[in-house]
């Protein structure tokens, strides 16, 4: 092998990439969009998205955000995954005396306040969702809508 061949050729993850998931690039379209919410707030954001299968697809804290936000983040989105639903739709339905009460502590722990939205292809399906932390559950709603907005 000479030392001026060419660089390996990227590989073709066209049929790696499951047909309703996001892609790398809409998780990064998304994070962006969120972060621009929260600069405009003057809030320090952790950011998640998760893929369909509620995986971790992407993440940024941003500079100062909360540590302990973090996995917040990280759990919103994957509440939100899970259930098909905003965080605070799964949390209003959860609520003493509601039908859903206590499901918190199932699969291993979820997040029942606002901040997890689900991300929607062009067509309306759902391919990920996005998770933010780090403010007050109205500042982490606008941010994680916004970036849901973004793709």
């Amino acid at each position: 092998m000479s030392k001026h061949s060419a660089a390996p050729a990227a590989p073709d993850t066209s049929k790696l990439q499951l047909a309703a998931d996001l892609t790398l690039e809409q998780a990064l379209k998304a994070i962006a969009a969120a972060k621009a919410e929260a600069r405009r707030q003057g809030t320090l954001m952790n950011i998640a998205v998760v893929d369909a299968g509620g995986t971790l697809k992407a993440f940024e804290r941003m500079d100062g955000a909360f540590l302990g936000s973090v996995d917040i983040s990280i759990r919103k989105a994957k509440t939100a995954r899970m259930f098909n639903m905003s965080t605070k739709a799964l949390g209003d339905i959860s609520q003493p005396g509601q039908s859903l009460y206590g499901i918190e502590v199932t699969n291993g722990g979820l997040v029942l306040f606002g901040g997890g939205e689900l991300l929607h292809d062009a067509d309306g399906v759902i391919i990920g969702a996005i998770g933010v932390s780090g403010s007050s559950v109205e500042n982490d709603m606008a941010v994680a809508q916004a970036g849901a907005a973004g793709l």
